[in-house]
């Protein structure tokens, strides 16, 4: 049976992947451990790869500790329908964001991740409202960091906005659609305005490059959900306790600010700039030998690359950015340490591209990942439950007497 997309598995191929009889098989789905569901000629059934391979993890003794482990199978797992992720790279409600990102914008992502049909968020009239207090601040914080200006507007902003707190799905799809206009403009120091994302960040960050706007909305549409990342799942956790979506959104911006996570963009642009000034082999070689690391390549999920990077770089060659960045360092990087490039690279080679200071990466990923966010807080508001997950605890045994 064919595979679709890589997110199903046929009975043969499951119990295969788990050595068990099929009989065995139908056992986990009844306890409800493998998502199964009819397969498109009926006749039989399919189960979910990563159900499949989540089981697998969970017999499979580890040699390093519970708890150590990037993706532990024991770590929180939330059901939804907002994406998933496969090697063909992530899917926002049945569509491969790589597709997606070849012909459609984020607001058309936006739509399809929050799962609105009945509305239109960005419609002309659908702006955001802005305060007084709310426009002191964003010029108090002009020279401040962008993500840092958005955090501290978007304070002040459900205050602002007599909507905020709505609780139709609708009327949250168009709060979020205000989110994001408020968002981009603060970043971008602009007043919010009803065109395209992309077109409003390419005019004001690169208006003399001609591929700038199309580039910009490739990467935004790929960078627009990933999961349950550190920082969505920051945004779950804080939704859950029934924020409205504009704190819902501090939450992920917060999170997303770290080195080990959206920060790892400025570290690819470090390793780029060093990279750029002379012959590629040797300094890669340079670096190997002495264990250092390349920020912007390897990742825990995809272990042959990341198809957004892939996508994101060429279209870049196509549109004249050289090829030592888009091929030859990626290339030589697999070749010397069997890690392959991801989206941090690329974003970096984006920005480079379109001649903007490092740091730029951080904001056009904040910026996409919103909608994201904005996505999972509905869907978080939805379920209308506490996420509450519980510690194992490893200190000292009980009845331990004060020293």
């Amino acid at each position: 049976m064919k595979k679709s997309a890589g997110l199903y598995l046929s009975a043969r191929e499951a119990s295969a992947e788990l050595a068990i009889s099929q009989a065995t098989l139908y056992a986990y789905v009844s306890r409800g451990l493998i998502r199964s569901e009819p397969s498109q000629d009926s006749r039989s059934h399919r189960y979910r790869a990563e159900d499949v391979r989540t089981l697998k993890e969970r017999r499979t003794p580890s040699p390093e500790p519970r708890g150590l482990r990037s993706f532990d199978a024991d770590l929180p797992v939330l059901d939804s329908a907002v994406a998933t992720i496969t090697q063909d790279g992530p899917i926002y409600r049945g569509v491969n964001c790589v597709d997606l990102a070849e012909r459609d914008t984020l607001e058309h992502a936006a739509t399809l991740l929050w799962d609105v049909t009945g509305a239109d968020p960005f419609e002309q009239d659908n702006c955001p409202v802005v305060s007084d207090a709310m426009r002191a601040v964003a010029e108090a914080t002009r020279a401040a960091n962008a993500i840092d200006r958005a955090i501290a507007v978007l304070a002040l902003a459900a205050a602002a906005d007599p909507r905020a707190f709505t609780r139709a799905p609708e009327g949250r799809a168009m709060v979020g659609g205000r989110i994001m206009r408020l968002v981009v403009a603060t970043m971008l120091n602009a007043k919010s305005s009803p065109k395209p994302l992309h077109i409003q960040i390419a005019r004001v960050w690169a208006p003399d490059h001609k591929h700038a706007a199309d580039l910009i909305r490739r990467a935004l549409v790929l960078l627009a959900d990933h999961e349950l990342n550190a920082s969505t799942f920051t945004v779950r956790c804080a939704a859950s306790t029934g924020l409205n979506l504009y704190d819902s959104v501090i939450a992920g911006l917060v999170a997303l600010k770290g080195p080990k996570h959206g920060g790892a963009g400025v570290l690819a642009a470090q390793l780029l700039k060093t990279l750029a000034g002379g012959e590629v082999a040797p300094m890669i070689r340079e670096r190997v030998a002495l264990g250092e690391r390349f920020a912007g390549f390897g990742h825990g999920v995809y272990k042959l690359g990341d198809p957004r990077a892939h996508a994101l770089l060429e279209a870049l060659a196509r549109a004249g950015a050289d090829r030592k960045f888009t091929h030859e360092i990626p290339e030589r990087i697999a070749e010397a340490t069997g890690e392959f490039v991801n989206i941090d690279y690329a974003l970096a080679v984006l920005i480079h591209t379109l001649g903007l200071p490092p740091g730029h990466e951080l904001v056009l990923f904040s910026m996409a990942r919103t909608v994201g966010w904005i996505a999972h807080a509905c869907e978080q508001l939805q379920h209308g439950k506490l996420i509450r997950p519980r510690a194992r605890y490893i200190g000292p045994a009980p009845g331990r007497g004060a020293a």
